[in-house]
């Protein structure tokens, strides 16, 4: 079965606009912006779509961690990356989907190694409409409005460290991320020779140390991501103010669940944490790391006390800080790289 690491983040939104759905055709004026909600009946729930929690993951792997973006290529009204991963990590982390000519290869997709859930409130939340005007100029007033939330995101992700830096040739829709003919291109070619990437039973695989690298910078990253939407005039820290991760064998994320919510206040539910690190023991392969920042839940505190105490026969846990936990977690990766 495949390793995965597993992730489960909380995010505090106190005053925030992170993820907008355009204009509202039916406002009170013709500039007005939407922030993007959920409906379950009449209960209205903001998010942050899945594909903005991966633009500002990619950003800060870019920026803080040096990765070179795999360049992206427009041809009328399809756009696609070089879908090169030997060369650029994001095609390897990310996934990619590519159609080539069959002469130099076909249709090549990459399923993404790195999976991940919208942000989405834990608990019901009807965004508030701001209304403003643009006034610094002569004559009238232009009148907007835009939306803004004041909640706390939940989300989860998971990284396949099994497949990461591992690129098949299979013949099948997300298996058939390279193709023999497209790895004889100068490009690719070159690409494979510089990485050092060796191919064994119809798989090419880099370097131990290059595979590490990748998995290691891909969850260090957490503790900087950034968003600039509405930053102006709201500027959130999406860093996660409480996060979990570990290591297992398989694909069936366990944290899905553990949160509620009381009064309009987010609620981790120990017990229900607790339950699930004994009932997936046996798929649980490192520690568990906890990480909370002071002054959020604050109430769990003695809880998380706790459970550490009364599973230490069963599964090591370790409570720190988000950023201590999660450089912690990256520095026992290396022995989860096979």
């Amino acid at each position: 079965m495949t390793k995965n690491v597993l992730g489960f983040v909380l995010i505090d939104a106190p005053h925030s606009a992170l993820n907008n759905a355009g204009q509202d055709v039916g406002a009170r004026t013709e500039n007005a912006v939407v922030v993007k909600v959920i409906r379950k009946g009449r209960s209205v729930y903001p998010y942050v779509s899945g594909q903005a929690w991966r633009y500002w993951w990619r950003m800060v792997l870019e920026e803080k961690f040096g990765w070179p973006l795999s360049p992206i290529i427009r041809e009328a009204k399809v756009a696609f990356t070089a879908a090169n991963p030997f060369e650029y990590p994001d095609d390897d982390v990310f996934g990619y989907m590519r159609a080539l000519k069959k002469t130099e290869g076909g249709t090549l997709t990459r399923l993404s190694p790195l999976k991940c859930s919208p942000l989405v409130s834990v608990y019901e939340h009807t965004p508030t409409d701001d209304f403003g005007v643009m006034a610094r100029h002569k004559g009238d007033p232009v009148p907007f409005e835009h939306q803004f939330y004041s909640t706390t995101l939940k989300g989860i992700f998971s990284l396949d460290i099994s497949n990461l830096g591992v690129f098949t040739e299979v013949a099948k829709t997300g298996f058939k991320n390279l193709d023999e003919k497209y790895t004889e291109t100068p490009q690719i070619k070159g690409a494979i020779e510089k990485s050092k990437a060796e191919k064994k039973n119809g798989q090419w695989i880099l370097p131990k140390h290059e595979r590490l690298k990748r998995c290691k910078e891909t969850i260090a990253a957490l503790p900087y991501i950034y968003s600039t939407t509405k930053g102006a005039n709201h500027l959130t820290d999406v860093t996660p103010k409480f996060i979990i991760l570990t290591v297992i064998e398989g694909g069936n994320h366990l944290f899905m669940s553990i949160t509620n919510e009381d009064a309009g206040k987010p609620i981790i539910n120990v017990s229900a944490l607790k339950q699930v690190i004994i009932d997936y023991n046996d798929s649980i392969l490192s520690d568990i790391y906890i990480g909370r920042q002071d002054g959020f839940l604050d109430s769990i505190k003695d809880e998380l006390e706790a459970l550490r105490t009364e599973i230490a026969s069963v599964r090591r846990v370790n409570v720190r800080s988000p950023k201590q936990a999660v450089e912690e977690f990256v520095g026992t990766l290396e022995k989860y790289i096979a």
